[in-house]
């Protein structure tokens, strides 16, 4: 097998789907020269600032927060950081995902290639080894108010490099110091401003937004798929999606939702068999998928605008600024964009679990499906068929209204007023990752809801894309005749939305869904 070559970080040009494939796919990931040569200039202004000037410089040779009006002598500057991490490392709670680990181990990494923040080329070293041999600092997921960056998350992250802290390796929860041995790594002793470097920046949020922003794009297709399947098998008029109609509201969102509809539905003789029925209109949650679908699509491009940004810049305090031989305190290490990306991508794909819980019903209660058997089952009473998953999907749809609850508007002033006003971005973030689990499930639940509601209009076929769509839920889930539990199959439709092997299987039939 050939050798998958390594994503070369240069703090440029590093995109959401290189953030998957790192923190999902384990792909390689290295430095580039470019990459080097910025951050030796960055080094050796900080090492200036810090042996060779008495002036203040925040966080290289004074305290932190509140105390940065103490100055801190030159041979104590190394101690200064370690104690840094030590001071920081106070979160609580279960540890974070390990994708959202490793996706911050990857995105601390480019940041510093970036060449702004002054750290030495092997301490980035050490942490891209350890992401690639598998050691996986434990990180508590409560403590980042997201103002300062995840100071916290970020202190826990970077404790593992000086062999401090606890980190997994293959599976086991060992000391940083073991783990890294176990590795055949050595811990790295910090220099000045090296440990500020790694904690201070908006990590943890961004990587909860960039794979946040994969699932949630997925999720958004998924929709449609199920939204077709549902359209087939209540018999559904295709006329609401017809491109004049979306022309006349020509919003990106909306008119790529429609696009795919009719696209999947192409060729369905169970839509020719009710063409002249005197059905005038469908239910909303039909008729105005794409009006809801795409304004989700909408507020996704934001939040895709804000993380393709921030992967790539600057979010460390003070930034290092080689052309003007500066070292510049400032604020981009404040999370309030990620905040607000997240709360808007939460609410977004919430919402296409919302409308989609209205079809699941629809799909199951007689008086709304136009033919269908109740609960789609065709022995009713000693089976209940798809009851219940209608219920599984109606709780899951009403905790994300109160989880979507925006986060991003909330503070708490922290270090004696110092910081005084915070994002909540942490607290968006956690929010939005449950969210996605819901609405996977939740239109995991449909797609099995509509592959069976389809079935009982046999002979007829759908169209090519609901058929593509029906064949591929059924490798995962079997048609239910006789009542088995539904777990497994809505978690395996839901990990199949979640891989994107579901838009796969079905674009691998009918070609590229917008």
């Amino acid at each position: 097998m050939a050798q998958r070559l390594a994503i070369g970080l240069t703090g440029d040009d590093l995109s959401v789907a290189d953030v998957w494939a790192v923190a999902i796919d384990r792909a390689p990931v290295a430095l580039s020269d470019a990459a080097r040569d910025k951050m030796r200039a960055a080094r050796a202004l900080v090492e200036r600032a810090a042996h060779g000037t008495q002036e203040h410089t925040y966080g290289v040779n004074t305290g932190f927060g509140r105390f940065v009006n103490r100055s801190i002598p030159e041979e104590l500057t190394g101690e200064l950081q370690l104690r840094l991490l030590r001071s920081h490392a106070c979160g609580v709670g279960e540890p974070y995902p390990d994708e959202i680990v490793r996706s911050a181990m990857l995105l601390r990494a480019n940041t510093l290639a970036k060449g702004n923040s002054g750290a030495r080329i092997e301490t980035v070293e050490l942490l891209l080894d350890c992401l690639d041999r598998g050691v996986l600092p434990v990180v508590p997921s409560r403590g980042s108010v997201g103002a300062s960056g995840d100071l916290a998350p970020l202190a826990h992250l970077a404790l593992p490099l000086v062999g401090e802290g606890e980190a997994f390796v293959d599976g086991e929860r060992v000391p940083g110091f073991e783990a890294l041995a176990r590795v055949g790594l050595e811990p790295i002793v910090l220099e000045a401003k090296e440990g500020l470097s790694l904690i201070n920046g908006t990590q943890f949020m961004a990587s909860f937004l960039a794979l946040g922003l994969m699932r949630a794009r997925r999720l958004a297709l998924a929709a449609d798929l199920a939204c077709a399947l549902s359209l087939e098998a209540l018999q559904g008029s295709r006329t609401s999606f017809l491109p004049q109609i979306h022309l006349l509201r020509p919003l990106r969102g909306q008119m790529g939702s429609a696009a795919n509809v009719l696209l999947l539905l192409e060729g369905s003789a169970i839509n020719e068999s009710h063409r002249w029925c005197d059905k005038v209109q469908d239910a909303y949650s039909l008729r105005c998928a794409p009006q809801v679908h795409g304004a989700s699509r909408d507020l996704l491009d934001y939040a895709d605008y804000t993380v393709s940004v921030e992967l790539n810049s600057a979010t460390d305090n003070p930034l290092v600024l080689v052309e003007d031989e500066a070292l510049v305190s400032n604020g981009n290490f404040h999370g309030q964009p990620l905040a607000f990306a997240l709360d808007t991508l939460a609410m977004a794909v919430s919402e296409l679990a919302n409308i989609s819980e209205r079809r699941i019903e629809r799909l199951v209660n007689p008086n709304l499906s136009d033919g269908l058997p109740a609960f789609l089952t065709t022995d009713g009473g000693l089976n209940s068929g798809f009851m219940i998953p209608q219920y599984v999907a109606a709780a899951l749809v009403s905790e994300n209204k109160v989880l979507c609850h925006p986060a991003s508007i909330d503070s708490i002033p922290t270090s004696a007023g110092q910081e005084d006003h915070v994002s909540m971005g942490n607290a968006a973030g956690l929010k939005a990752w449950q969210v996605l689990a819901n609405c996977e499930s939740a239109i995991a639940i449909e797609l099995l809801a509509g592959a069976q509601g389809v079935e009982f209009h046999a002979p007829l076929e759908p169209g090519a894309g609901v058929r593509a769509t029906r064949a591929a839920v059924r490798e995962l889930s079997p048609r239910l005749r006789d009542d088995r539990s539904l777990s497994p199959d809505i978690e395996a439709v839901a990990a199949a939305i979640r891989d994107g092997s579901l838009i796969g299987a079905v674009e691998a039939e009918v070609g590229e869904l917008r």
